[in-house]
């Protein structure tokens, strides 16, 4: 949503708000609790101010410390205790513009005792609790609607993204390059041609079928992978070209499609000597519940380094993770001394 709109729409509510305290302190003038208040002190103190620290801690703090994370106890206790502070700031307030505006009256603690001081805080806290509990319902409503734009914008891209992945690696020039280094390597060593062609034809399944979930197994993903590093590495002679390894257990484990595989093939688009040891060094650690992926890959000054993956920019690769892991994963990129480096964390658990 357009920072304009939610403007609008704080505008509007807190407009609504105001017309609705004017109509009640016309029609409770009379009742006791508002006896010798002016309408000023009314919706500054008793209504206004509490309202508005409510809606705003509630808005900004409880809804992405807990009510984001789920932590519902933690957001039920938390909004007790906000709107209980709204209301003894309210009625701390309610009493300084009186003693300074209505001097011929009493306070309310000297005129009805602390039962009459533990009713004004009970209302303003929950007036403020009323209010914080909107401004929860308001800032979901906001991020509900700015996440369905950005699941349009990102199916729309995901749909180019597989296009792009399909054009970058089933491209007339990637599978002229295979099939001839296997044609080349069918003389030397049959069974080794025989075995990198089987690798060359899993992959082509694996990106026709089954890339099509949202989520696959871990130790798919991982094997597509490995044959597309063994893949690149027949197109040199430098077997230690490319360092990929892979530490801990993927059974049972799942992970979002073609998750790493961008950032591989920009390391090995963007290394432009193939003769040096561990050009490209990949490494995947797989712990009880975390992945961390490390991808490093060296080149040279002339070399123009892109932070761009199949046409996705560093964007776009964040908000697919912010979509798919939410406040579970971490991606850091450095470019530095000749060397691009990308780090990326997912986790199966918020913490």
């Amino acid at each position: 949503m357009k920072k304009a709109a939610v403007i609008l729409l704080h505008l509007g509510y807190w407009i609504c708000y105001l017309f609705l305290l004017f109509v009640l302190s016309v029609l409770l003038h009379n009742q006791f609790i508002f006896r010798g208040f002016s309408l000023f002190i009314f919706l500054s103190a008793f209504a206004m101010l509490p309202a508005m620290l409510g809606f705003y801690s509630f808005y900004i703090i409880l809804f992405t410390k807990f009510l984001k994370r789920k932590k519902i106890i933690m957001l039920v206790l938390a909004a007790i205790v906000i709107a209980i502070a709204c209301g003894c700031i309210g009625w701390l307030l309610l009493n300084l513009l009186w003693k300074h505006m209505e001097p011929g009256h009493k306070v309310p603690i000297d005129q009805g005792g602390y039962t009459e001081v533990l009713a004004m805080v009970i209302i303003i806290s929950v007036n403020a609790l009323l209010s914080g509990i909107i401004g929860l319902v308001m800032r979901g409503f906001i991020n509900w609607y700015a996440d369905i734009k950005l699941k349009e914008i990102l199916n729309r891209k995901n749909y180019e993204m597989e296009l792009a992945l399909v054009k970058s690696q089933i491209n007339p020039h990637f599978l002229f390059n295979t099939i001839h280094n296997i044609d080349v390597l069918i003389e030397k060593d049959s069974i080794k041609a025989s075995a990198y062609l089987n690798k060359l034809s899993e992959m082509l399944r694996f990106m026709l079928y089954e890339i099509k979930t949202e989520k696959i197994a871990l130790a798919k993903e991982l094997s597509y992978i490995e044959k597309y590093i063994d893949l690149q590495k027949i197109r040199t002679a430098n077997l230690n070209y490319i360092n990929y390894s892979v530490d801990g257990n993927a059974n049972d484990r799942v992970i979002a499609s073609m998750l790493f595989i961008p950032f591989i093939e920009n390391a090995i688009k963007h290394t432009d000597n193939k003769k040096l040891e561990n050009a490209i060094n990949i490494k995947i650690t797989v712990e009880k519940d975390t992945i961390y992926f490390t991808c490093e890959n060296k080149y040279s000054n002339t070399s123009s380094i892109q932070n761009e993956y199949n046409g996705l920019g560093n964007e776009l690769i964040q908000k697919r993770l912010g979509l798919l892991y939410p406040g579970r994963h971490s991606l850091t990129i450095a470019n530095a001394n000749n060397i691009y480096s990308v780090k990326l964390i997912i986790k199966d658990h918020e913490d």
